[in-house]
This record gives C-alpha cells, structure tokens and sequence, in this order.
C-alpha cells in the first residue's frame, strides 16, 4: 500500500499507542520497528497515564463501569450527560486497544478478582452482569488479563436472539438484536477466540452475528432499508461503545483476517460512507466527542483532522481495495 509521504509524516508524528499501528499497518515498517513502539505505550504518553492512575485495589476510579463517587440521581446521570469513561472497564478497553502488554498488569486479574464489583447487583468483575457490551468488554478484558471468563463466554450462546444478535436490552424484554450491542459482542467473541482458540459454537455465533449486520449493509433496517440511525454515519475517536460504519469497518477487517476470509461484499455502501468522508488530502475530521467524564483527551476537538480516525479510515480502505475490485 502506499500512502502520501506528507500524510504519513502526520501520522506518525503521534503518542505511541497511535504511531506503533501506523508503523505496522500503513508504513510496513519491520516488527522490531513496530514492537519497540509498542512497548513504549506503557512507560509514555497516554498509556503510562492511565496506567498511572491505577487505585492499589486494581481498579480505576474506584469503580468497575462507573466512578465510585458517580452519582446516579444527579446531573451527571442525566442522558445528555453522556457515561463517565473512568472506570476500570472503559480504561482497561483503552490500555488493551493501546497494545499494551498484559505483562504489565501482571496481578491486576486477581485484584479486580477480590476487589471490584458490578454495580448491577453488587456481582463479581469476571462473572460479568446483564448487559451484552459490559459483558464483551469484560470477556476481552479478562481473556487479555489471564482470568477465567470461560463461563461468560458460554453466556453469549445463551443469550443470542433469534435474529443472529445481541442486544444490551434483552432483560427489559426486547426481542430485536442491536447494532451496537451485537459489534460490541462481536468484539469481545472474537478477542476471546484470537486468544483461546475458542469452540465451534462460538464460531457459529460469532458468524450469525456477522450476518445480522451483513444482512443490514452495516447501516440499514432490514424491514424497511432506512438508515439505522445518524450515529451510523458519524465518525468519533474514542469509540467507546457507540457504532459506526467505520468501528463496524474495523472489526470486519480484524475477522477477516483471523479467518482468512475476503471482505464481504455486503460492506460496498458502508465503505464508500468511509470513502466519502476522507477529505482531500487524506484525512478524516473529528465529528463529535461523546460526552463523559475523562481524564484527558486523546485526539482532537470536533472539527479537526483526527490522527486516530485517519489511521481507522485508511486501514480499513487499504485492506478493502487491495481485495475488491474497483
């Protein structure tokens, strides 16, 4: 692939939890090369931050999905106050898409073990709760960490719904899969599959998932073809867990490549939604920030040529035109 020598002097001008990915996935720099960045992450920069932050329970801000000091009955719990992305889960989801080796968590697996519950219930961290995303995250997290997550895995075979997906509402009766709950599961199957080896039912799932949104062209009802929701189309870093045609995008491209598949041809109008958002000279702006509480930021206000989104857009574009026919 090659990519404009300007833009790729942009992009790797970057904390290093950003420039090790643009080494390795658009400047085909060596793995040593690649590697030594990535080490990096946990001793500079964004990464070593976080890190910091760490309470000696293992937890980060007391809490595992919410801050300890959140308050559930005040304003920062109203709905366009947005989630606080503080917490243990949300950091550790950020550390591990860092690249940040689990070796350097060594212990924080069975201090989460004794120390962290779920708000929901008061449960224990590794068994999980109710919710499909928390329970994703939980089960990538914990698989990355060297926890025993083996029985929540088993919870996503019994939770599918009978459309191939997974929706964070099924307790309050819903009976119609998610985009966003079923990427975030996607996600989370396929951490736990990378790193285990998984089972053929996971796989079957996991695949049943893929073609919920296959089916729907990563953006459209299947009932009616209207667009799903305008938060399809609007790119933000970090994701959190909020979808997109471009989160969406990004994970396809990771099981493809796990699997040894070619794209799906279903993604077409999902990737020139991608396509048509790069600007001229090769960017992607920042289209929003999802509000919450943060330690600090890590890409650029809304309105601004992203880093983060930039790299997403041209790996999955690189990786779709090298096996799709123009």
């Amino acid at each position: 692939m090659t990519i404009d020598p300007a833009l790729l002097s942009w992009l790797l001008d970057a904390d290093p939890a950003l420039r090790w990915q643009v080494e390795r996935d658009l400047a085909d720099a060596p793995e040593r090369v690649w590697r030594a960045t990535r080490n990096r992450v946990a001793t500079e920069g964004f990464g070593a931050k976080l890190l910091a932050l760490q309470d000696a329970d293992g937890q980060w801000a007391g809490g595992a999905y919410f801050p300890r000091d959140f308050d559930f009955q005040g304003p920062e719990a109203a709905d366009d106050a947005g989630q606080p992305w503080t917490a243990t889960t949300w950091t550790l989801n950020t550390l591990r898409d860092w690249g940040v080796d689990a070796a350097v968590l060594a212990g924080t697996a069975e201090r989460l073990a004794r120390n962290s519950r779920w708000e929901y219930n008061d449960l224990p961290y590794w068994g999980g709760e109710v919710d499909c995303c928390i329970n994703a995250f939980t089960l990538a997290n914990g698989v990355w960490l060297g926890a025993d997550v083996s029985a929540l895995a088993q919870w996503f075979l019994d939770h599918r719904m009978e459309d191939g997906g997974w929706n964070c509402e099924w307790e309050a009766g819903s009976t119609r899969s998610s985009f966003h709950s079923t990427l975030n599961t996607l996600r989370g199957l396929l951490q736990y599959e990378s790193a285990t080896g998984g089972s053929d039912a996971l796989r079957s799932a996991r695949h049943s998932g893929e073609d919920y949104l296959l089916q729907r062209r990563l953006l459209r009802t299947l009932s009616t073809g209207d667009l799903v929701g305008p938060w399809a189309t609007r790119f933000a870093y970090p994701f959190r867990w909020f979808y997109s045609a471009l989160t969406a995008a990004d994970y396809f491209r990771e099981a493809a490549l796990h699997d040894g598949s070619p794209p799906d041809r279903r993604m077409t109008e999902a990737m020139e939604v991608i396509r048509a958002a790069r600007r001229p000279d090769g960017t992607w702006l920042q289209e929003r920030r999802h509000p919450g509480r943060v330690y600090f930021e890590v890409d650029v206000p809304p309105g601004e040529p992203s880093k983060w989104l930039t790299l997403y857009g041209t790996r999955v574009l690189a990786w779709w035109d090298a096996a799709v026919p123009g």
